[in-house]
This record gives structure tokens, C-alpha cells and sequence, in this order.
């Protein structure tokens, strides 16, 4: 599991594009008005994640992380979740908290999206789904 942390106070910034990735072409930016809806203010953790091991057990939270740091280099990898931060202007100073777990990930992320949800009315910032 996996959070990213933003140590700011105030409103943030966005950019007027995204700069991660174009994973099968597709533009990853979204409007303005969008980033203003979905910002929660006030909450520190702006995404919620998880890693597995995958089919081949392989996979995990190194691979996961590394594919999100990748993707918001501007590489095109299939890491579509959480992609609004990368619109943010201090994506550069946001701060990755991990936690390796024998849970299953899956209703880890879903359980630590629901209490963030008890808290504070929604989902984490760049979670775009439940």
C-alpha cells in the first residue's frame, strides 16, 4: 500500500496540461474545474494506492512505484490511476509513505478510502474511483 502526501497548507496550483504520460495516446490532462472539484482541502493524503504481486507474483510495490514515477516523467505506462497528480504545479515535493502488508491490497485500498471518506465527506484527491 501506498499514499502520497501533500505537506502544503492553502489551495494548490494546477498546470494547464498534464505532463505524465500519453499511455495508448490518450491525453492524461483534466480541466480546471474538474481539479477544483475533486481537490479535498484540508486532507493531507492526496492518493490512495496499492500494489500486488500480479500473475507471476513478480510485480509489486517497487515495480507499482516505479511505474508511477515513470508515467509522471511523461512515459507512457499503463499507470492511469492517480494520474491528477501530476497536474498539480508541486507534484515535485509531494512525499510517498508505503506500507508492505499481507492484506489483500484490493480491500486494503478500498478499506483506507473509505475511512479517508468518513473524514472528509469524499475520496482522496486523485482517487477517482472507489
Amino acid at each position: 500500500m501506498y499514499v502520497i502526501v501533500r505537506q502544503r497548507d492553502g489551495e494548490p496550483e494546477f498546470l494547464p496540461s498534464n505532463p505524465a504520460g500519453r499511455f495508448k495516446g490518450k491525453d492524461p490532462s483534466v480541466a480546471r474545474q474538474r481539479l477544483d472539484a475533486e481537490w479535498v482541502a484540508g486532507a493531507e493524503v492526496v492518493y490512495i494506492g496499492k500494489a500486488s504481486g500480479g500473475a507471476s507474483g513478480r510485480r509489486g510495490l517497487r515495480k507499482r512505484l516505479d511505474e508511477f514515477r515513470r508515467f509522471g516523467e511523461g512515459e507512457p505506462i499503463g499507470h492511469w490511476g492517480g494520474r491528477l497528480i501530476w497536474q498539480l504545479e508541486e507534484s515535485d515535493t509531494l512525499l510517498v509513505c508505503w506500507k508492505e502488508t499481507d492484506e489483500e491490497p484490493a480491500l486494503m485500498e478500498s478499506a483506507m478510502i473509505l475511512e479517508f471518506a468518513t473524514e472528509y465527506g469524499r475520496r482522496p484527491f486523485a482517487n477517482l474511483r472507489n
